[in-house]
């Protein structure tokens, strides 16, 4: 199928004066997506107006002031149900009849192969006619969607609708495991860009698209705030606390984790390991942790906030992440910014930010064996490794990693495909000014040919 003709609006925001981006997420505010919060206001002191737009999390349980603040600040599209949305696809189909049309066979295209069947992608549509209807009052000159999954598709239907054009960002690994069914290479296609977080992520992309397109795939990498490291004592914290930051879910490894654990715990070593965060695998957690006989060594706090977690790491060792599949996790960031060590799996981007002895522990994924021995390592390293490893870890982040530089970055990229809709609506207005020129030229010559 041939790529869609795709409406462009004439009369682009940018030309009366602050740019307005809106930004279009799953859910938001949520606990474990503080860094979409982070990027956002991120862009809003580089002049971007952001408008916010959430398919749902208005009743989602929160405990940090900020994404508190952040949900009073937010749209929601189905916070009136699916009856909500009657409305607004009414009133796109009657007066947009042809793109309701072209929108509706580009959801039945997106429904193949898609886990989810054809009802669920006519419900993206749905959501998409309110979404465009709020960006266009707005005034917003671009649309972008966290994640490459439903959030993507829902972006790719209101650009055909008539919206502006739409990014997404991809994080991974979820649009890793299923690209062809979330058709990855259609919304690269027609995105005006797409963002990877590392150079792992951009590698991942670069498989399910054409060369051609590779120019589209920028790497902007999540952003560390400076008021979250600042006022930090470089020193290293010479205690045995060990502490796990993330969503108790299966890709995050705890209770692998807890068999390492397990493993060091027979071998004499002395430590205490904190679990901070919560999720659907904590019943079966805790039940591991009962059985190997850790429960005085091991502690789940449940959620916590953005300072409570600084606590925590600040009163650690070192961070340990056990995941067998990640995007590149910003609790690293934060950790490495605060002068604590990461012991992690080997896994996708990782790499990139934990160096083996300058700055972490790395060992392979899946192997408790393994994990113990990395843990062993950094229980053994002596108050001067720690304190040099901390350095270099913070002097890493510090220079890759700061949300203002980063934010930069996107803030170009939103006005660079801004300005070439505004060219290309400029260009298509003054062609078909042009052909109506040419027309009424020939319509006079043919009357003096007829005369």
């Amino acid at each position: 199928m041939r790529a869609p003709a795709i409406p462009v609006e004439t009369q682009p925001a940018t030309a009366q004066g602050l740019m307005t981006v809106a930004y279009f997420i799953n859910q938001y505010p949520k606990v474990s997506h503080s860094f979409i919060r982070r990027e956002i206001q991120a862009l809003e002191r580089q002049g971007v107006s952001v408008l916010r737009v959430a398919l749902r999390g208005w009743d989602a349980e929160l405990v940090d002031a900020a994404d508190l603040a952040e949900r009073e600040r937010t749209r929601y599209v189905l916070r009136q149900g699916l009856r909500g949305l009657l409305g607004p696809v009414l009133g796109t189909a009657l007066r947009y009849p042809l793109r309701m049309l072209r929108a509706m066979l580009w959801a039945a295209r997106l429904a193949r192969l898609n886990e989810r069947g054809l009802a669920y992608h006519w419900i993206y549509l749905a959501e998409a006619c309110q979404l465009v209807h709020w960006v266009q009052v707005a005034g917003a000159v671009h649309l972008h969607a966290h994640f490459g999954t439903n959030s993507a598709e829902v972006v790719l239907l209101a650009r055909l609708l008539g919206g502006p054009p739409f990014s997404f960002t991809v994080h991974g690994p979820e649009e890793f495991d299923k690209p062809l069914g979330i058709h990855l290479r259609e919304k690269i296609e027609h995105s005006a860009f797409v963002v990877a977080i590392s150079s792992f992520c951009r590698s991942q992309l670069y498989r399910w698209v054409g060369s051609a397109h590779w120019g589209k795939v920028q790497v902007v990498r999540c952003g560390i705030e400076p008021d979250f490291h600042s006022g930090v004592e470089m020193q290293c914290n010479a205690n045995r606390r060990l502490v796990c930051v993330g969503r108790l879910s299966e890709q995050k490894g705890h209770l692998l984790l807890i068999e390492a654990a397990a493993l060091l715990a027979a071998a004499g070593e002395a430590f205490t390991l904190t679990l901070a965060g919560d999720g659907e695998l904590r019943p079966q957690i805790e039940a591991a942790i009962a059985s190997s006989g850790l429960g005085d060594r091991v502690v789940i706090t449940g959620w916590i906030d953005s300072a409570e977690v600084r606590e925590q790491l600040l009163g650690a060792r070192a961070l340990v992440l056990s995941s067998f599949a990640e995007g590149l996790p910003v609790v690293v960031m934060e950790a490495m910014a605060l002068g604590r060590p990461v012991v992690a799996t080997q896994i996708a981007a990782m790499a990139e930010l934990v160096e083996e002895g300058r700055s972490g522990w790395l060992c392979p994924a899946g192997d408790a064996a393994a994990l113990a021995a990395a843990l062993q390592r950094c229980l053994h390293a002596d108050a001067e490794q720690l304190t040099a490893m901390g350095a270099h870890a913070r002097a890493v982040v510090l220079s890759r990693h700061d949300v203002d530089t980063e934010a930069q970055h996107l803030a170009r990229l939103f006005q660079g495909a801004a300005d070439r809709a505004c060219a290309s609506a400029t260009s298509a207005s003054h062609g078909g000014a042009e052909d109506a020129r040419s027309a009424l030229g020939e319509s006079h010559a043919a009357r003096r040919g007829a005369q």
